[in-house]
């Protein structure tokens, strides 16, 4: 049985039977991302995402993919924070050079 295809089960003496919802993505690799560009996320993405088939094996659905949209979001706002850092790191560098360039110079 593929584990990203619903699941069907029947339970003795129950006549109805209870289709469980696809397990979500645990989104390891946002975690990975996280891990990448700002480890301090890391810790919380990881642990969401390790956290998505457990929930979603005991019948927490909405516990599972919550951890999954949350082990996706914290690895998209590392990735955001990267990006804006480095924009800044440029910024600065670039303002430097021009105020080197731009400074008399102090030799005779």
């Amino acid at each position: 049985m593929n584990m990203h295809q619903p699941s069907t089960f029947t339970y003795a003496g129950a006549p109805n039977t209870v289709t469980a919802p696809p397990l979500p993505a645990s989104n390891a690799g946002w975690a990975a991302a996280a891990l990448l560009f700002f480890w301090p996320l890391a810790f919380a993405a990881f642990n969401h995402s390790s956290r998505v088939y457990p929930l979603w094996a005991t019948g927490d659905y909405t516990g599972a993919q919550h951890a999954s949209d949350r082990a996706k979001s914290l690895g998209k706002t590392s990735l955001l924070l990267w990006v804006v850092f480095f924009v800044l790191m440029v910024v600065l560098y670039g303002v430097v050079i021009a105020l080197a360039f731009t400074m008399p110079s102090t030799h005779g």
